[in-house]
């Protein structure tokens, strides 16, 4: 599990350490989850173009400030399957992913996305997403 200890530590390094590896967990679980998933990224991006939320996600991609979003819009956009999923995985209740998810799942794209692109070949690269996070989150608290 070294990609989830290394995000459970990056992220534990300001605030609540449970908090920190919760939200190490989901994130973990959901690149693993986005890499797995036909057209990767992209995919990922298309499920939110599908359910009406492209200029949010787009926010996210592009340059300028990120929009939110609902932890009820990432249950619908992902679908439960997929949040079970990433909650299993990561080992925490389906009702925490979706928050996690709507609080952390606009800087992952973001980060993932510094040129304002969508990376070439859909996969979402751990090593410098958790260097990037590691960065952003380690600042709270």
């Amino acid at each position: 599990m070294g990609l989830l200890d290394s995000l459970t530590s990056a992220l534990g390094s300001g605030g609540d350490a449970a908090q920190a590896g919760a939200h190490g967990s989901v994130i973990a679980a959901v690149i693993e989850y986005v890499n797995q998933q036909p057209g990767g990224f992209s995919g990922l991006v298309q499920s939110f173009e599908q359910n009406g939320l492209g200029g949010v996600v787009g926010s996210w991609i592009g340059h300028g400030e990120n929009q939110p979003i609902s932890p009820d819009q990432i249950q619908s956009t992902l679908g439960s399957d997929a949040i079970s999923a990433i909650a299993q995985k990561a080992g925490v209740s389906t009702d925490q992913v979706s928050g996690i998810l709507s609080q952390v799942l606009p800087h992952v794209v973001d980060k993932a996305t510094p040129d304002g692109e969508v990376p070439q070949g859909g996969s979402l690269e751990a090593t410098s997403l958790l260097g990037a996070l590691g960065g952003l989150f380690g600042k709270q608290g």
